[in-house]
């Protein structure tokens, strides 16, 4: 079955160029595209697209509110959204994260990494372009922020595989390479991923990744 998709960009150029990508898959359909801010919040809710992707220039309101609006309304299920493109790594890109998407693309993402982060979000999965990704990294570097000890009791009550396919996890490892580095199965690493968002009541990867600093977890292993 084909992914459906909505598209939001206030510039004709940038939505009529996502569209014209995406469309050129096989198995992707394109619902929608818009340039305007309330209509992009009533076709997400309406159409029920598998993933939402949309640029933080929209008409009447901004990408970021657009987002903000979805991400509130939980009596029904949230469509992923990808943010494609960014341009401003170090003004909105933090905003953009804590606001809740599962994709965020800078503006000289491939076809292919747009394509590939459809597919993931759809998945249930978190993908950052690689431009993205490095700056991410940078942040967490240079920010030497201490662990959040209110964190410790939660993870206390990890198993000590389960810490280890979250570390790897943060360390951008994919499920078949923790698998190796574990030597257990891909199905077993899939099952500790879903008993981790379980236990940690966190949503998805990124979320995971977004723990595993915050509790301190990297740099322990950093020092060892």
């Amino acid at each position: 079955m084909a992914l459906r998709i909505v598209v939001c960009d206030e510039r004709p150029l940038v939505g009529s160029g996502v569209r014209t990508l995406l469309a050129s898959e096989p198995d992707i359909e394109i619902l929608a595209i818009t340039d305007s801010g309330p209509q992009a919040v009533a076709l997400a809710r309406s159409k029920h697209p598998d993933v939402v992707v949309t640029g933080l220039r929209l008409r009447g309101l901004t990408g970021l509110d657009f987002i903000l609006q979805l991400r509130g309304r939980s009596s029904e299920p949230e469509p992923p959204i990808v943010v494609y493109p960014i341009s401003d790594l170090e003004g909105t890109l933090a905003e953009v994260i804590r606001a809740g998407v599962n994709g965020v693309l800078s503006e000289d993402a491939s076809r292919t990494e747009l394509v590939l982060a459809v597919h993931a979000v759809a998945r249930g999965q978190a993908m950052l372009g690689n431009r993205v990704a490095r700056r991410v990294l940078d942040w967490f570097r240079e920010s030497g922020a201490p662990a959040d000890g209110t964190l410790s009791p939660m993870l206390a009550r990890l198993t000590s595989q389960e810490r280890e396919v979250l570390l790897l996890t943060a360390q951008g490892m994919s499920i078949e390479d923790i698998a190796a580095r574990l030597y257990i199965g891909v199905a077993t690493v899939r099952t500790h991923l879903y008993r981790l968002r379980s236990k940690l009541q966190l949503r998805d990867r990124a979320q995971l990744v977004s723990f595993a600093y915050r509790a301190g977890l990297m740099t322990a292993a950093r020092a060892s």
